[in-house]
């Protein structure tokens, strides 16, 4: 076989999506490595990969713009990945939409299988034609630690009797995974609930925490006993998530209430109720849900 026909037989392995091929053009000792990997990887790690890849595009397929051989044993080729995103990606639902990703492959050859496949693409071009939101940030600066927030909110527009705060470390990049699923899960079932008001979460690094806003302080309670929380909870008390954490519960000692800016004549204005006005007279806007 020919290094170009190997090279073939590589990317239509891909194509078919048909890991045991992909596997087979890099024999026992072939690696692969892309801005993703962040490392060469092989044998099961790659079948790991590839196999996930495909799960968040069922429908992945590769045009190889022009391909080429650059040396005695090296093949350079230049290629076009399209799909479109019908299973969950990092935690995230599927959005329906489509990708076209431009990218490189620079392969090694030897003893009759590939080597070596390094790959170079966008990483930036995925998330952003999902509509996704693309953040650069460091992890840290002295002693300011940077990571993401979510927030839910039932549009309440009620002063919250108490916050109830989760705050735990989890062990590894997995647990995190499982902690976010289940905070999702727990989110979906507090909406059901009158009490609750809304909750926004954190992570930095593998710090965790959420807050949420309610009524009254027996209303967490609830949402501590049943459903995706409940089985949250067993998961931290197992020692299967976290290496340490805790929770909390804070009630309303002062609430100083909503300034709100009149639209009239631009002042910030306490706003006690719906309907008061401004010292101007005109009438205020309502102001937005606490949180």
């Amino acid at each position: 076989m020919s290094n170009l026909e190997l090279t073939g037989a590589y990317f239509d392995a891909w194509i078919r999506r048909d890991a045991d091929a992909v596997l087979a053009t890099l024999g026992e000792t072939g690696t692969y490595e892309d801005p993703n990997t962040g490392r060469p990887i092989s044998g099961e790690a790659l079948r790991a990969y590839v196999t996930a890849t495909w799960s968040v595009f069922p429908d992945l397929t590769f045009e190889i713009v022009s391909e080429a051989e650059t040396g005695p044993d090296s093949v350079a080729a230049q290629w076009i990945m399209r799909g479109t995103n019908t299973g969950p990606m990092n935690g995230l639902p599927p959005t329906g939409k489509t990708v076209e990703v431009a990218g490189a492959d620079f392969i090694t050859i030897g003893d009759g299988h590939i080597r070596t496949v390094t790959g170079y693409f966008d990483t930036r071009a995925v998330p952003a034609q999902l509509g996704l939101d693309i953040i650069v940030q460091p992890p840290q600066l002295g002693p300011f630690s940077f990571g993401t927030s979510v927030s839910v909110s039932t549009g309440k527009r009620i002063e919250p009797g108490a916050y109830s705060i989760t705050c735990l470390d989890a062990r590894d990049d997995a647990a995190v995974e499982k902690v976010r699923e289940g905070s999702r899960a727990s989110m979906i079932d507090m909406l059901a609930m009158d009490d609750f008001i809304g909750a926004t979460t954190a992570k930095i690094g593998n710090r965790m925490v959420t807050i949420s806003a309610w009524t009254n302080p027996d209303s967490p309670r609830r949402v501590m006993r049943e459903g995706a929380h409940a089985q949250a909870m067993k998961q931290f008390y197992d020692g299967s998530v976290a290496s340490a954490g805790y929770t909390s519960v804070w009630t309303l000692e002062r609430n100083n209430g909503f300034m709100v800016r009149c639209d009239a004549c631009g002042k910030m204005t306490r706003n006690p109720e719906d309907g008061a006005a401004c010292a101007c007279g005109e009438p205020l806007p309502a102001h937005p849900p606490y949180w």
